[in-house]
């Protein structure tokens, strides 16, 4: 099934109801992650890639010492749709789940 990609009118509605996610060159979805330490932001980046690899869905990843940034786009689609806005939820779920305290 193919998805449909979220039109114009309510995507950036539909991105401000996201946690720290921003809309970038109208077709990404971007989010920064901070890490206390480094190997705690590498389990974060495997449990992505496990789920993404699960849905067949995969975002960009950028590991700079501590921080971790996602970027989310359907290529099918030319844009953003809902599987973007399901995995930047289950992102952020992954990201409290393994936080430090």
């Amino acid at each position: 099934m193919e998805e449909e990609r979220i039109p114009e009118e309510v995507k950036q509605e539909k991105v401000s109801q996201l946690d720290g996610w921003k809309l970038t060159e109208e077709k990404f979805i971007v989010k920064r992650y901070r890490f206390r330490k480094f190997l705690t932001g590498i389990q974060f980046v495997n449990s992505i890639a496990e789920y993404s690899e699960d849905i067949q869905h995969h975002p960009f990843i950028s590991v700079d010492y501590k921080m971790v940034t996602l970027k989310l786009t359907s290529w099918n689609a030319k844009g953003l749709t809902e599987l973007d806005l399901q995995c930047a939820e289950k992102y952020d779920d992954l990201y409290h789940s393994l936080k430090e305290t």
